[in-house]
């Protein structure tokens, strides 16, 4: 059944609304403590679940021993006392409550049983090593704790397990307030999120749920689009031809700013040094993520200008025509996989179908 609702990701930092500097540092040791139990949860939870699907393969123990992993009330060849998602919980409860939030515990294992779901047969294939988690894991919290309000100015209030946080949104070029916006109004609804402890910093990563827009498309129109170099996007809807983007606009901005921070490279050695060789690669460092900037931002305008062009002319499926072939070639040439960002335009073209209710087809 398709889904009819979208899951938003946005990270927004944080920081802890207090002027009082003791019980600011009490705070970031209980969140580094939470961290610290979410990373052990999390192997943890990864350990027991493959250990349970292993007993199935100690082939040498007797047959009389019968090995079903169901819970023994509802099955009686069963060897569990509760479900097997519950099992973990029930360990996590013994080993970390009152250390820390169930609230942290609960969505943190059901997202992990989940995920170990969806991995299981690549891990008894052999065709996949069970995940390691680190200590820098997030800390998932789920939705009923979380309640925004406004503040003077453009941030946002919350308390979140007794500690006060405000948003800091700086100049916030994205659409990060407008989705709170939309939190605080009812248009949108939060999900499981996280907190992120990172360099000092901290971070909230924001999930939030709402409903798919609603266009009038056509099941008999199809649109097909040829993603390249050449032309990032070119389109074909019946007898009407669009191409979006060009190589000059694209392919040489890249190239130049590649060229760019290679100048800065090899100057980097005839730079001022004051404070060694963090002064010597400042240019470098300032120049390291142009690039990346310029292309993000090509590749959400090109994709959405594709799915405008969609919705204009009522294509409720797209097809992008030889894909699969192009992504093999670009594997083999490292020119192509290298200023071809495929990977990266043909997500952000199935996530902005999806929002628009457009079928997408790669063939």
């Amino acid at each position: 059944m398709e889904k009819k609702t979208i899951v938003l990701t946005r990270k927004i930092r944080l920081r802890i609304n207090t002027t009082d500097a003791e019980f600011k540092k009490e705070c970031l040791k209980r969140m580094y403590g939470w961290q610290t139990a979410c990373f052990r949860a999390a192997n943890f939870i990864f350990s027991h679940h493959y250990l349970q699907d292993q007993i199935k393969e100690l082939f040498y123990i007797t047959d009389n021993v019968k090995v079903k992993l169901a819970d023994i009330t509802t099955d009686a060849d069963g060897i569990l006392t509760t479900s097997k998602e519950n099992t973990t919980y029930q360990l996590l409860s013994r080993y970390f409550k009152g250390d820390i939030p169930m609230n942290i515990l609960s969505p943190l294992n059901h997202t992990l049983v989940s995920l170990y779901n969806q991995e299981r047969k690549a891990y008894w294939n052999g065709e996949k090593s069970l995940r390691n988690y680190k200590r820098n894991i997030p800390i998932p919290f789920n939705s009923q704790v979380l309640k925004l309000s406004a503040s003077e100015g453009k941030n946002f209030k919350f308390t979140l397990f007794k500690i006060p946080f405000e948003t800091f949104l700086g100049q916030d070029k994205s659409d990060r307030r407008s989705v709170l916006l939309k939190v605080m109004g009812g248009s949108m609804k939060i999900g499981t999120s996280q907190l992120q402890l990172e360099k000092n910093k901290t971070f909230l990563i924001l999930s939030v749920h709402f409903d798919k827009e609603q266009h009038e498309l056509d099941i008999s129109v199809i649109a097909e689009a040829s993603l390249s170099l050449e032309y990032p996007i070119a389109v074909k809807i019946g007898s009407a031809n669009f191409l979006i983007g060009n190589k000059e606009e694209f392919l040489h901005r890249r190239i130049a700013l590649q060229a760019a921070r290679r100048r800065l490279q090899q100057g980097a050695a005839f730079n001022k040094s004051g404070h060694g060789r963090k002064r010597k690669l400042k240019p470098v460092i300032n120049y390291d993520n142009h690039e990346k900037k310029y292309v993000h931002y090509k590749l959400h305008v090109y994709s959405k200008k594709l799915i405008d062009i969609c919705i204009k002319h009522q294509a409720a499926t797209l097809l992008l025509v030889n894909q699969e072939q192009k992504e093999e070639i670009a594997k083999e040439d490292s020119f192509l996989l290298r200023n071809w960002s495929y990977y990266g335009l043909k997500e952000k073209i199935t996530y902005k179908a999806n929002k628009a209710g457009i079928t997408v087809i790669s063939e």
